[in-house]
């Protein structure tokens, strides 16, 4: 496996990252916006989801195969406004799914929980998340960007360090890239025990998460249960991409084999306190030879989402008020 020039998502042609970040709120947005519509899809394996226009991603609804857009968001539930700021942004390009002479973006959206991270969440009547999708959806862009706590990794948190937004690419052997992006927010813990290994040890790429690979063994105090505690301040959301053609199935196929890579990077993970969410989309630019080249993409989403999990913790840096999470570099770096 290599990854792309950048190790980002933006290594898949024909879409654009940007990022809100409120760091006194604790919370951000991030949007992913494509080019041309995508064939896309996904999966809810968490026990507590919240999201918008996820109920057209299921496979079986034929009517919407694409979206324009995609939007991950602190906030909780507060948070799904932000997705009408992208729809505003792309309205105005003249962008969406056409409905007699109307047309309407397609935004699926995911959120996470950051509530209770210690931010100044009393916003007045209007939460400012619609205002921030709009400004994600402006600072869009090709090319590197950051990783951390930023957009919407900002405000996330887990069992054991400070969680934020990591992404990683790959290449296929026939040249197809996937790339995935995740806020890491979650109910369990990315690291081993009260260690600084990362449970994705096994699949990083050059240092990209320290190099520390995995530790000479293992004891049940590695693996015990941890857990975030009685807050609930819990769900992981991402998504994957890949440059290759494939049905609205296919994307749903992908969703979870990427979702067994947070897994494998999250112990536990898909809690009922968790909203676990992953997209996928496909932008079509190059096309499978057979069934052999989609088994592989499925197994770099896996490999790749792993990865972006484990880069969103290693980057990501504790919120500037008292009592905020300690980072992975606060406490192992």
């Amino acid at each position: 496996m290599q990854p792309g020039p950048l190790n980002l998502l933006t290594d898949i042609d024909g879409l654009s990252v940007g990022h809100a970040t409120d760091l006194t709120l604790g919370s951000g947005v991030t949007v992913i916006v494509f080019d041309e519509p995508a064939t896309a899809s996904g999966t809810v394996l968490g026990g507590a989801p919240g999201g918008r226009e996820t109920g057209l991603l299921d496979p079986a609804l034929t009517l919407v195969r694409e979206v324009n857009a995609f939007v991950l968001s602190g906030g909780s539930a507060f948070g799904l406004d932000a997705a009408g700021g992208v729809q505003a942004g792309l309205r105005a390009a003249g962008q969406g799914f056409a409905v007699g002479s109307v047309k309407v973006p397609i935004v699926p959206q995911a959120i996470l929980m950051d509530l209770l991270n210690g931010g100044n969440k009393d916003w007045g009547l209007h939460s400012p998340y619609r205002d921030m999708g709009y400004d994600a959806f402006r600072a869009a862009a090709k090319g590197a960007f950051a990783l951390g706590t930023i957009g919407a990794g900002t405000g996330a948190t887990t069992a054991t360090v400070k969680g934020g937004l990591g992404s990683a690419s790959a290449v296929s052997s026939t040249g197809h890239r996937v790339a995935c992006l995740v806020a890491v927010n979650a109910m369990g813990a990315p690291t081993i025990g009260e260690i600084g290994h990362f449970w994705a040890a096994p699949f990083e790429e050059g240092g990209e998460f320290g190099g520390l690979g995995l530790p000479s063994g293992f004891f049940p105090e590695e693996t015990r249960l941890r857990l975030k505690g009685r807050n609930i301040t819990a769900t992981s959301i991402g998504i994957v991409v890949t440059d290759a053609v494939l049905t609205k199935a296919e994307a749903h196929r992908l969703s979870i084999m990427a979702h067994d890579g947070l897994a494998r990077a999250v112990l536990p993970a898909h809690l009922p306190a968790d909203g676990d969410t992953i997209f996928a989309a496909a932008t079509g630019k190059k096309p499978l030879s057979g069934l052999e080249d989609f088994m592989e993409l499925c197994h770099l989403a896996t490999l790749t989402m792993a990865r972006a999990v484990a880069r969103g913790v290693y980057e990501a840096t504790a919120l500037p008020y008292a009592g905020a999470q300690a980072s992975w570099r606060d406490r192992f770096g």
